[in-house]
């Protein structure tokens, strides 16, 4: 028997996942077994270019976690995860091999480093269906061509709103899929039995005993069954209708949504939230603050779009602009990364990120232009920093939010710097942020 062979990416779950659908689909057709694949590549145990681990120990004990809840979830439908650590151009193809697939289907990332391992299978042989389904609108559906996309995100907004554009519905949940094949795939080169082992994360301890909002926590952790009791919780009144006024705190477990580290990993989609979301609002009635998170869904969408405008542009020094290349000072970067730069509200922020992997998004916007226009250091190393401790680290977004308080994106000012006094008088006048982490 052949098999069908799915390559889980940044789509962890089991809900609305239309690539999976695809692959069961074609293993139907043509009678074939499925097996269900997980790649860590080596370059993510790798050091950066700036002299730290690439992918830091927040990340890795979320992401481990999401795998274990998908693994859970499979072996209740009869099916397995098999974990492989390696190149995906290396570990991939030899699995094919092994159990006799010649097509991949996975999603489609329009990140350049994503769509280099998908080149990369295609040259050594293998059919490679890519889907796109991670962002809220389908490309095919924008009111534009992906050429002619506006630069600038409220006209972005704008032309989608006036178009009358609506997300497709979420698929439920699959209840049904094929077996896997009988292959021993302990023989794969980097096969690996334990999600934490993979990922080489750490689960002793928790998260720092002085974060609001602890990712940590049993209700918090990786994997779509957390991803969708989180999301039932915040959609209970007051929160939505209040997250205009509160999205901008630097602490609090309600102030914001905090859905960002499942939908980083896939753990829930965008069109679900925005499901759920709907649901809401028709029983308990539209307002600024539920409208406000279908418009910051819309930037993560736009920044994913930009992606499949512009590529590896968006990675170059000098961004989209015609700005010279960025300076850098590499001790005052590890200052910066050490929360050491003498700035209070800065230093606050970077603990914060250090001890948790998360900070709200007003302190990562006041930490990146401090480091971009007052440390005037290389806003691809911020980038390098967050994309390292970030709990919630999403390609697309992290590099667009860098581009743009760097001056270097599709926005028309040159830089969003963020005063440090102001910032502080605005959102912690109080002092109660900065008394949690500079204690």
């Amino acid at each position: 028997m052949r098999t069908t062979l799915f390559w889980f990416r940044n789509d962890l779950r089991l809900h609305d996942q239309r690539a999976l659908q695809q692959a069961v689909e074609h293993a139907q057709a043509h009678g074939q077994g499925l097996l269900l694949v997980y790649v860590h590549e080596p370059v993510q145990d790798a050091p950066t270019a700036w002299g730290f681990r690439r992918t830091g120990e927040h990340r890795r004990r979320f992401v481990a976690d999401t795998l274990q809840d998908l693994q859970t979830s499979l072996k209740a439908l009869g099916q397995r995860l098999v974990l492989l650590h390696g190149p995906v151009a290396d570990v991939l193809p030899a699995c094919a091999r092994l159990v006799r697939a010649d097509t991949v289907f996975c999603e489609d990332i329009a990140a350049p480093e994503e769509q280099a391992q998908v080149q990369a299978l295609i040259h050594a042989g293998l059919t490679v269906k890519t889907l796109w389904q991670s962002s809220l609108i389908e490309p095919d559906a924008l009111p534009f061509a992906a050429e002619d996309m506006p630069q600038v995100f409220t006209e972005f907004r704008q032309r989608i709103e006036s178009a009358g554009l609506q997300p497709l519905a979420p698929l439920p949940a699959l209840t049904q899929l094929n077996a896997p094949p009988s292959d021993n795939m302990t023989a794969l080169p980097g096969w690996t039995e334990d999600a934490f082992t993979l990922l080489q994360a750490h689960t002793e301890g928790d998260a720092h005993p002085r974060s609001n909002f602890t990712y940590t926590q049993a209700a918090c952790r990786g994997g779509e069954a957390s991803a969708l009791a989180h999301l039932h919780s915040y959609l209970t009144p007051p929160w939505p209708d209040r997250y205009k006024q509160t999205r901008n705190a630097l602490q609090g477990q309600h102030t914001s949504s905090h859905w960002s580290p499942w939908l980083a990993t896939g753990a829930v989609s965008a069109r679900r939230i925005w499901a759920e979301l709907q649901a809401y609002e028709q029983t308990h009635g539209s307002n600024d603050g539920t409208y406000w998170l279908w418009f910051e869904l819309l930037w993560r969408d736009n920044f994913r779009l930009l992606h499949r405008q512009h590529g590896p542009q968006l990675y170059a020094a000098r961004g989209l602009s015609n700005l010279p290349q960025p300076s850098h000072f590499p001790k005052d970067f590890q200052r910066w990364c050490n929360g050491q730069t003498g700035e209070p509200i800065v230093d606050a922020g970077m603990r914060e990120l250090a001890a948790t992997g998360f900070t709200s998004n007003r302190m990562r916007q006041i930490v990146a232009s401090f480091l971009v226009h007052d440390l005037s250091c290389d806003w691809r190393a911020g980038a390098a920093w967050f994309e390292s401790q970030l709990v919630d680290f999403d390609v697309c977004s992290n590099q667009g939010n860098w581009l743009y308080v760097s001056g270097r994106g599709t926005d028309p000012r040159v830089g969003r710097r963020f005063n440090p006094a102001k910032q502080t008088q605005d959102h912690d006048a109080q002092g109660r942020y900065r008394q949690v982490w500079l204690a």
